[in-house]
């Protein structure tokens, strides 16, 4: 069949290209926007750490619930997924100011969960906290 054909006055070529550059632009757009997670039902309301163990700039991976919790500024507590976005490795700590990964070296930031150095395109999942009393529980 030709790809050239045109139907109501579009042909499937243009349909096909505008569909592609579409697509990329969703993908481009949704890129800069935080990737925050929906917790799991296993998660919402749990406390997953205490305030007094995570230090300010820094940050404790817990791999019993694959979170890794920050503390970005004095009383500013920060939940992420701890599993890497480059090949599924579990991040196993947090140092001066970056979550690491041990497989192949990506970093991300404490602050928001963003890529700091690759090769990971792509930052952690944040899950939504808050403080109660001592410690820090997901919402």
């Amino acid at each position: 069949m030709n790809d050239d054909v045109t139907t109501g006055g579009i042909g499937r070529r243009a349909v096909l290209c505008g569909a592609g550059a579409l697509g990329a632009a969703a993908v481009a757009g949704c890129a800069s926007q935080p990737r925050r997670a929906q917790p799991a039902d296993g998660l919402r309301g749990k406390e997953i750490a205490k305030t007094a163990d995570i230090p300010v700039g820094g940050g404790r991976v817990y791999a019993d619930t694959k979170l890794v919790v920050t503390q970005p500024t004095q009383g500013q507590f920060k939940a992420f997924s701890a599993t890497c976005t480059h090949s599924g490795c579990l991040c196993n700590r947090v140092n001066d100011g970056v979550i690491e990964c041990p497989c192949h070296g990506s970093h991300f930031k404490v602050t928001d969960g963003s890529v700091a150095q690759g090769p990971a395109n792509r930052g952690l999942l944040e899950y939504p906290v808050q403080v109660k009393g001592d410690g820090i529980v997901v919402v």
